[in-house]
């Protein structure tokens, strides 16, 4: 078949046009043809340009982040390692060093010592009643005399002496007629030419004149007393087998400031027991006194015309006698040691009947020989104790630690003392020679025991968790036990997690799942917003507001828990039973917003049904009801307040994540279950909800966490008493409240201040643990339900 002419004329033309074209393409480019390549090329080099730029930025931006991420985790180190730094001083321990054997020749035995409050003048009291102030760098005398005084020039001797409290610095000799001579020694500091200068002096408070005990002229073999300003008591042993009691009193006349001095006598019974030691309390108000058989006899001395015998009970066993006895700082605890090298502490306990008894509250690691003399510490809770064969140990009674025990140099020690301080110790022996420690014990109230165990501390019925880092006295024992304040971190965590959880979890389900897209761009937003609201708006609330609500109407407040689940399943119950036509005006979705008034009708009718039930069934007060027929105490400010009002704080936290994590649940999933047949509930719980399960996890410890360090809520709306009760209506003290309440008042580098900062290590640790742990589990999650 040929082709016609026409066409087959143009198709040669065509055929030969483009054979022309080539060949002149091949020889002579067109201009065309020249500027195209270089086009490309520019257009390569820009988007080589752009490539390096956006690889460089990439770089950076990982550089930055990597910083970032590395300054983050340095930061945490570093604050882990400030707090460990503050922290381990705590742990330290307690040092003794011995500075040396000095001389310092008596001209009789020393029966007490004593040194100033910088531990640079010592005391001696001599068994015959004279004194010396000596330098204990050197063992210079700077001053020497007898207390006895004019006596001495009589023929008088001394024949027992012994010291008051050491705050007081009162010593008392007596005489072998009877008699009491009451002094007191004085250190007055001055600074000449910027230097310290101590000048030592004894005085006499209630005259030179010798105080008679024993009108039969018997010796006074045994003594112990304590006096103040306004007052002094003495209770003597007599040569003769008795127990008498000496008080004098100071009078000062109104009109001419005429002081005048009057006496009081009495006997005490000692139902035929042989005294061996004595000690009497501070506020000269009771009078312990041990036998040479080890019976222990309490008196009530406050009425000194009438002591009242308390108790009597033995405090050693049959194989052991009394070494030792002497009064923990304040008067409260005997200290009491035997010749097995053991020391014990007693104090009275009320018993069954609200009558004091003596009871043994602990006892301390034994010294290797018999226990000789015990020197407490003049401030805190600790003591030393030297034995028989020369050791001499320090032992803190709260902590219930013995810290350290160092042998001492001198052959045969006769008396110990301890500096007001607690930072020097000295012991003498009999021919006046001394040595001196010198002790570093800046936290000896710190032990696993005081922090994390039941301690029985003073003027307590039995052993208990308590938290009491302060107080008006000197001699406070502090309470430094961890245990109610991380209960207390506890309770809050859990009853805000009890309120939020559910809340924010289920709300989270709904939003992301069911609820139509225009509403979740609403309800979203606004509940994200609530992250923002600061915590000490919503403890100022909870506290000034809702506390008295809910104490007002608590029965409709409970009420509320189970009318609230039940008006809603009954409002979905009802709503498919509604006509069609009023169904159809609702879209899709948006069924939840009419749900809002059916939540508003039913607190309002718990809240109002509340009263009548708490008028009709509880007295008109269910807390009163509570407290009378169950002895359960209704604070206003209480955890459940707390558990709401954090709750509210965490909600917001835990729905945004927990809302995104099942929102980024792949449709292809969803579609596909409900394809197979699956109902929507069917699918949001056995496909989404596991899917999504790592997110809702890490979302509920994202929240738990910020209920554990909460702080200002805690502070607000709660009686932040650290106790620990699991009653709901109680109140408790979080560890992150008492750092922010106590630390501003805390002295540094003390022992309150180390406490404070172990207790935010320990909050550190848990939440870190508690992450670890929760970042452990969402992996697993993850790994298990990937692969749906």
């Amino acid at each position: 078949m040929h082709a016609s002419p026409g066409t087959g004329g143009a198709v040669s033309r065509r055929v030969c046009a483009e054979r022309i074209d080539t060949t002149h393409d091949a020889y002579h480019p067109p201009e065309p043809a020249r500027s195209a390549p270089v086009t490309d090329s520019s257009a390569m080099r820009e988007r080589s340009a752009r490539e390096r730029l956006r690889l460089l930025k990439d770089r950076l931006f990982g550089l930055v982040m990597g910083i970032g991420g590395i300054s983050v985790i340095i930061a945490i180190l570093l604050i882990f390692f400030y707090l460990f730094y503050v922290v381990l001083p705590l742990f330290a321990g307690a040092s003794m060093h011995a500075e040396g054997l000095r001389e310092s020749p008596a001209t009789s035995p020393p029966a007490l010592l004593a040194l100033d409050e910088y531990a640079e003048i010592g005391l001696s009291v001599g068994r015959r009643g004279d004194y010396r102030f000596f330098r204990l760098a050197d063992g210079d005398e700077i001053a020497a005399d007898t207390l006895l005084g004019p006596l001495a020039a009589a023929g008088v001797e001394a024949s027992a002496v012994a010291a008051g409290a050491p705050v007081e610095r009162t010593l008392f000799v007596g005489t072998s007629d009877g008699r009491v001579v009451i002094a007191r020694a004085r250190y007055q500091v001055s600074y000449p030419n910027d230097r310290r200068q101590i000048t030592p002096a004894m005085g006499f408070p209630y005259g030179e004149d010798a105080f008679v005990v024993s009108k039969r002229g018997a010796g006074l073999r045994l003594i112990a007393g304590q006096a103040n300003d306004d007052e002094a008591s003495i209770a003597a042993a007599t040569t003769d087998g008795r127990l008498l009691l000496l008080n004098v009193t100071r009078q000062t006349s109104f009109l001419d400031d005429e002081v005048t001095l009057e006496t009081s006598k009495s006997e005490l019974d000692l139902d035929g027991g042989d005294v061996a030691h004595m000690v009497m309390d501070i506020e000269q108000r009771e009078l312990f006194v041990v036998s040479t058989e080890g019976v222990l006899t309490f008196y009530d001395i406050s009425d000194k015309a009438a002591p009242v015998l308390v108790d009597r009970i033995s405090v050693v066993g049959e194989d052991a006698r009394v070494t030792a006895i002497a009064l923990l700082a304040g008067g409260i605890s005997l200290l009491v040691g035997d010749d097995h090298g053991e020391v014990a502490q007693w104090f009275p306990v009320r018993d069954e009947h609200n009558n004091y008894a003596m009871a043994e509250v602990r006892r301390f690691a034994p010294l290797p020989a018999a226990v000789t003399h015990i020197a407490p510490e003049h401030f805190r809770k600790g003591f030393a104790a030297l034995d028989a064969a020369g050791n001499l140990g320090l032992f803190h009674t709260t902590a219930h630690r013995r810290l350290v025990v160092e042998p001492v140099t001198l052959d045969a020690p006769v008396a110990l003392a301890m500096s007001p301080r607690a930072h020097a110790a000295i012991v003498s022996d009999a021919d006046g020679r001394y040595e001196t420690f010198a002790i570093e014990n800046e936290h000896p109230e710190v032990s696993w025991q005081a922090l994390w165990g039941k301690v029985w501390y003073e003027s307590r019925q039995e052993p208990e968790y308590i938290w009491q880092s302060s107080s008006a006295s000197a001699d406070f024992e502090p309470k430094f036990s961890l245990m109610p304040l991380t209960f207390g971190t506890f309770k809050a965590t859990f009853y805000s997690m009890l309120f939020a959880m559910p809340l924010a979890v289920f709300g989270a389900i709904y939003t992301a799942y069911f609820m139509s897209p225009p509403m979740r761009a609403v309800v979203k937003p606004a509940i994200e917003v609530m992250a923002a609201l600061p915590t000490v708006i919503l403890g100022f609330l909870a506290g000034l507001w809702l506390a008295p609500l809910i104490e007002r109407e608590l029965v409709g407040v409970f009420l509320s828990v189970a009318v609230l689940p039940l008006a809603m399943v009954l409002a979905a119950w009802l709503w498919p039973r509604l006509p069609a036509a009023l169904r159809h005006r609702v879209p899709d979705g948006w069924e939840a917003l009419l749900l809002v008034p059916v939540v508003c009708l039913a607190m309002w009718a718990s809240l109002e049904f509340g009263k009548l039930i708490e008028v009709a069934f509880f007295d008109g007060s269910a807390a009163a009801w509570l407290h009378t027929t169950f002895d359960i105490t209704y604070d206003q400010r209480n955890s459940l307040v707390v558990g709401i009002a954090i709750g509210f704080a965490v909600i917001p936290t835990i729905f945004t994540i927990s809302e995104d994590a099942v929102y980024s649940v792949p449709r292809s999933l969803t579609m596909g279950s409900l394809a197979l047949g699956a109902t929507p509930w069917q699918t949001a719980v056995r496909v989404v909800l596991l899917t999504a399960s790592p997110g809702i996890f890490s979302a509920v410890m994202i929240g738990m966490g910020r209920a554990v360090g909460e702080t200002m809520i805690v502070l607000m709306a709660t009686g932040n008493t650290p106790i620990m009760d699991l009653n709901i209506f109680q109140g408790f003290r979080a560890l992150s409240a008492n750092i922010a309440v106590e630390m501003p008042e805390s002295e540094v580098g003390s022992t309150h201040y180390r406490v404070l900062f172990l207790a935010a290590l320990v909050l550190f640790m848990v939440t870190f643990l508690v992450n670890t742990l929760a970042e452990l589990v969402r992996q697993r999650l993850r790994r298990k339900y990937s692969s749906l």
